[in-house]
C-alpha cells in the first residue's frame, strides 16, 4: 500500500469531513451515515481503494470516541463488523468503477455495495453478535431494564438503517462526484 502525497492529502481532507460529520451523530444517524458513506465512496473514486479502505477502518473508531456508543463498548467485536461493512462498500465501488465496463457500472456497484454492506452487517451484528453478546450491553445502560428496547433498535440500526444510509450516501457521492471528477481530471491534465 503506497499512497502518493496527493492521495494522502485527499484522504486526510475526506477523513476530516467524515470526523466532522460524526459530531452530528447524536442528532440523527440519517445525517451522519450518508455523509460517512459518501466520503468512503469519494475516497475510493478520487484517491483510490486504499484511501477508501483506510477511511472505512478509521470511521467507526472515531465515531465511537466522539459519540461513545454503549453497544460498541459492550461488544468490541462490532468494530471489525462495521469496518468490514464499510470495506465492502469501498471494494464494490472500486471494482465496478475500475474493472467493469458498462454504461452504469458505478451505479450498479454502489447499489450492490450498499446492499452487501447492509446484508453483511445484518448477518454478523444482528444475527450473530447481538444474540451472543447482547446481554453485555445492560451493564452499560443507565437503566438495564431498557435492554430489550436497545437491542430492538440496534437490530434496525445495523441492518435496515445501514441500507438506507449507504444508498443515500451513494446518491450524495454521485452528485458530488460528477463535478469533482471534472475538476480532478482538469488538475491532472495541467
Amino acid at each position: 500500500m503506497k499512497l502518493s502525497t496527493k492521495q494522502l492529502v485527499q484522504t486526510a481532507l475526506l477523513l476530516a469531513i467524515c470526523i466532522a460529520s460524526q459530531f452530528f451523530k447524536n442528532l440523527s444517524v440519517y445525517i451522519t451515515g450518508p455523509i460517512v458513506n459518501a466520503v468512503i465512496i469519494i475516497a475510493v473514486l478520487a484517491a483510490g481503494l486504499w484511501s477508501g479502505l483506510l477511511i472505512s477502518a478509521i470511521a467507526p473508531i472515531t465515531a465511537f470516541f466522539i459519540s461513545g456508543s454503549p453497544i460498541m463498548a459492550a461488544i468490541p467485536l462490532m468494530f471489525p463488523a462495521v469496518i468490514g461493512g464499510n470495506a465492502i462498500l469501498a471494494l464494490c465501488t472500486w471494482y465496478f468503477q475500475n474493472k467493469m465496463h458498462f454504461r452504469q457500472s458505478l451505479t450498479v456497484g454502489l447499489a450492490l455495495g450498499s446492499l452487501l454492506k447492509a446484508a453483511f452487517m445484518g448477518i454478523v451484528i444482528v444475527l450473530i453478535l447481538l444474540p451472543l453478546f447482547g446481554g453485555n450491553i445492560a451493564s452499560r445502560l443507565p437503566k438495564p431494564e431498557a435492554l430489550p428496547m436497545v437491542l430492538s433498535t440496534a437490530k434496525i440500526t445495523f441492518s435496515v438503517t445501514q441500507l438506507i444510509t449507504a444508498l443515500t450516501g451513494s446518491v450524495l457521492a454521485c452528485i458530488i462526484w460528477i463535478p469533482l471528477k471534472k475538476v480532478l481530471e482538469k488538475d491532472t491534465s495541467v
